[in-house]
């Protein structure tokens, strides 16, 4: 995976690349506001948690980033360019992937096939079988699907194997930005720290993660930024450290503190809930 880490330096001082910028984004479905005026940045290179009850604008926001939904006003800017009215399809040409909570895969095709999908159509431009082929199989080896499944039937895979699949067809298109929503939905404990692991990688391989997830232990050890929605609208954002503290952020959604510490056993970032 190429590295898509981008720096601004001048004879003093460097700062961080922001690849995603959203302005004032608001959507609203007949009398039902989504999302209201929601400001938050992505940083370069970096994994940003989206956060908050269930009916706070999530989702949604995602949809408005992928290009599922229009929005009704405001701005949303991709690597310098505005994406607000693009098509979906030319959004992933750009360098936007995304999962899905359902898992979204072509039934009736094998594993190899659905990643196909991504490798060929999702680049924005011409490309051989042969390095669709190639693209798809290293997307594959990457999430650590076995390789003797590839010719397998979708409809015979455990979840956890879908989950990787899917994950796998959004790598396969090459994204500068990928978008993960609620990916350990429905994943046992081990299943869970696999793809923990296996989002890390994808960051450190140069891809930026904006992940909405309600394991709050994983979006508390795993994320550098943390961005929380209530009734569509922007709450709290900041470090993992400053939202648990947040009390509007406890009162609405967490409901108890949380404590970062660093686990012993694998030297990494975890959290764990405060008893009030």
């Amino acid at each position: 995976m190429a590295s898509y880490l981008r720096l601004r330096f001048d004879w003093w001082t460097w700062e961080e690349y922001n690849l995603l910028e959203c302005t004032n984004v608001s959507k609203s479905f007949g009398g039902l506001q989504a999302l209201k005026n929601v400001n938050l940045t992505v940083e370069d290179n970096k994994i940003t948690g989206l956060v908050g009850p269930n009916g706070s604008g999530k989702s949604t926001f995602l949809n408005l980033v992928s290009g599922i939904y229009s929005i009704d006003s405001g701005a949303i800017i991709f690597n310098g360019d505005s994406i607000s009215k693009l098509p979906p399809y030319r959004i992933c040409n750009k360098g936007i992937s995304r999962t899905s909570q359902v898992v979204q895969c072509f039934h009736g095709m094998t594993v190899l096939e659905n990643v196909l999908v991504g490798s060929t159509f999702g680049i924005g431009k011409k490309i051989s079988k042969a390095e669709a082929l190639k693209k798809a199989e290293e997307a594959l080896e990457f999430v650590h699907f076995p390789m003797e499944k590839t010719k397998t039937s979708i409809g015979n895979l455990t979840i956890s194997e879908l989950k990787r699949i899917q994950l796998a067809k959004a790598l396969a298109s090459d994204p500068k930005l990928l978008l993960l929503d609620e990916l350990l939905t429905g994943l046992n404990p081990t299943e869970c720290d696999r793809e923990i692991t296996l989002i890390e990688k994808i960051r450190d391989s140069g891809v930026t993660i904006l992940m909405v997830e309600h394991v709050m232990r994983i979006i508390m050890g795993l994320c550098d930024k943390v961005i929380v929605l209530h009734h569509g609208e922007k709450i709290a954002e900041g470090t993992p450290e400053t939202v648990s503290k947040d009390e509007s952020v406890i009162k609405v959604y967490l409901g108890k503190k949380y404590v970062l510490y660093e686990d012993k056993n694998n030297h990494q970032l975890s959290a764990k809930e405060l008893n009030r």
